[in-house]
Formats: structure tokens, C-alpha cells, sequence
């Protein structure tokens, strides 16, 4: 039977004697890997041991002998207060009168703030910040209101001045000169106040041609520096000069009033520099920031395949090339 089942697959398949027995036992023992499982399943037991009623006595030994570890140890609240240890006397809030202007970052602990809350308002006095009512307690990140309701009672600001009380000491003894009659027509001379150098007149900025000025002058303009000046610079290099002030939007980065400051100060008074079409290098094409170097590429090969360009017409074939692209470039182009 099996020699027979052999020349079936043999036949079937086209195996020689070698591949026919392989396959065969292949099967064989793909099969046996299929009834693994259900072998395991017949021969096992099928009434496990239980150990339920041990692991049941293990887990009551372990809970009896939590609760007599927990009967031997007092109780938090009913510690006394000389056996506290420091880190439980400080983790309990105690309520006093603070400034919060000077009172320590040990202090706002003390008072029931945790550790983190406490540095920001610290940092918040390092840099300059002042809390002139209660209120502005509230304005720290994160400060919780009902907090601020604990504390609010224990607040002790210290009063500022108020605008028109000063010092007697900035005016002088005021006591003395009060107590001195007065005599009507006499008056004390005021201190002559120091001359100071008058701050020369910043010069008015005069128009200038854009398509020659230099990064010195776009400088002085507002909200144009160093860098946004050598990047307008190498634009209008690239480009060949401005045609309208239009394009001064292409320039990346410029804001509505470095655009409104060149539209005033920025004139165009000379002529662009055009590019020869019909003797450029794909390079130099390339250069422009209105041509992709692929675009330049093809302007080179149709150039190449159909001779030269005679006016912005001859560029109109080229499929790359849409209608706007072509009146962009066209004042920079020569024929």
C-alpha cells in the first residue's frame, strides 16, 4: 500500500523515487504535528491536583501576619510629638503670618506647599516678580485656589508707599524749615539741575535704488538686520533686480513693516541684469530662483533640438513652462 501510494504521487507529480518519498514523509509527519494536541489531551489527566485549600491556608497565614505587624506599630496620628521623626514634623502644614515677598522656600513648605511650587514662586522673586496683593498669589502656574483659600487669612503684606509719599530725607528737613514763620514774598531758590548734552538728531533716511544699494543702507531701515539684509542682497543678485516692488513679497521672511519700509525707502531706478538665453548654460539658468534646475534643463535641450529662442513666444512650447513662469522670467531674458 505504500509503494502504491508512493507511484501515485510519483505519477501525479512528476517526483522521482527520492522526492516521492520525501513528500511522503512530509505528510506523515505534518499529520502526526496535527494530532499532537489531542494525543496530549487523551493521555494526560484529566483531574488535576487542588491546591486550593493550601494555597487558601498560606494566604490566611500571611494576612494574620500582616495584621499583628500593623497591631505592633503605632499609629500615625497618635504618635507623640517629641517621637516624630523631622521629615514627619515638616510634611505637617503649619499655618503662620508670611510676606510672601521674603518668607523662605522652607517657609512656604512649612506652610503646606510642596517642594516644586515653592521654587517657582522663589524663581519668580529672583527674577524681579512682586506680590503687591493677595491675589497675585494666584497668578503662579499651578497654585491651587482652595489652597490659596487656607492661606489667604495668614497673608501679611508689608505696605509700599503710595505715589506722592515720600521720604523726608529726599527734600530735606522738613521738620526745621516748618517750624520757621513764614514771610510772604520771600521764596528759596530751587537747585539748578544739571545740564545735560542734547542727543543728536538721528538723519532723516532718504530714498535709494534698490537694485544697487548696499546692506548698510537696508540696515537702517526698521525691522531689517544683518542677516534679513544679506538675505534681500543675495535675492535681488540672484534675480537680476527688482522690475516692481511686487516682488519684494517673494523674499522669504519679510513681515508687513519691513515690506511697507521698503516700498517707501526702496525705488527701482536702474535696469535688471538680463540673462542670454540662447547662449546659457543650464547652470546659469539654474541660478534664478524663478527657474527649477529642471526647468532650465529642458529650456537648454529645446534650445538644442529646435534652434534659438527669437522672442518669450518661442518659449511657449515647452509644457514645464506655464504661463506665469513665462512672464516672470521674461524681463530677465535676452534674445
Amino acid at each position: 500500500m505504500f509503494n502504491r501510494f508512493q507511484s501515485l504521487i510519483r505519477d501525479y507529480f512528476g517526483f522521482s523515487h527520492k522526492e516521492s518519498l520525501g513528500f511522503t514523509v512530509l505528510i506523515f509527519l505534518t499529520i502526526l504535528c496535527l494530532f499532537i494536541p489531542f494525543l496530549y489531551r487523551f493521555v494526560s489527566d484529566r483531574n488535576p491536583i487542588d491546591t486550593s485549600a493550601t494555597d487558601q491556608r498560606k494566604l490566611d497565614s500571611l494576612v494574620a501576619l500582616m495584621q499583628a505587624e500593623e497591631a505592633r506599630q503605632p499609629q500615625f496620628g497618635s504618635r507623640p510629638e517629641k517621637d516624630k521623626t523631622t521629615g514627619e514634623r515638616f510634611s505637617e502644614p503649619k499655618l503662620f503670618n508670611f510676606d510672601p515677598n521674603t518668607v523662605s522656600v522652607a517657609g512656604l513648605q512649612q506652610l503646606g506647599l510642596p517642594k516644586w511650587l515653592a521654587e517657582r514662586i522663589d524663581k519668580y522673586r529672583t527674577k524681579g516678580g512682586q506680590f503687591r496683593k493677595k491675589e497675585d498669589l494666584l497668578r503662579i502656574y499651578d497654585f491651587p485656589p482652595d489652597l490659596y483659600d487656607q492661606l489667604e487669612p495668614y497673608i501679611a503684606l508689608k505696605e509700599t508707599p503710595r505715589s506722592g509719599q515720600f521720604p523726608s530725607e529726599r527734600f530735606g528737613d522738613t521738620k526745621a524749615s516748618s517750624s520757621e514763620p513764614y514771610q510772604p514774598g520771600e521764596r528759596k531758590p530751587f537747585p539748578e539741575r544739571p545740564a545735560y548734552a542734547e542727543r543728536p538728531a538721528k538723519p532723516a533716511i532718504q530714498p535709494f535704488d534698490i537694485n544697487t544699494a548696499d546692506t548698510a543702507q537696508l540696515i537702517a531701515l526698521k525691522g531689517i538686520g544683518s542677516t534679513l539684509a544679506g538675505r534681500i542682497v543675495k535675492f535681488r543678485d540672484a534675480l537680476g533686480g527688482f522690475i516692481t516692488t511686487e516682488q519684494f513679497r517673494d523674499i522669504y521672511g519679510l513681515d508687513s513693516l519691513v515690506l511697507g519700509e521698503l516700498e517707501k525707502f526702496g525705488k527701482i531706478q536702474s535696469a535688471v541684469h538680463k540673462i542670454p538665453v540662447n547662449t546659457a548654460s543650464v547652470d546659469q539658468l539654474d541660478k534664478h530662483p524663478f527657474l527649477s534646475r529642471r526647468q532650465a534643463q529642458i529650456i537648454v535641450n529645446y534650445r538644442e533640438q529646435h534652434g534659438a529662442y527669437t522672442s518669450t513666444e518661442s518659449l511657449k512650447p515647452i509644457r514645464i513652462l506655464d504661463a506665469k513662469t513665462i512672464e516672470k522670467i521674461a524681463p530677465y531674458l535676452e534674445f
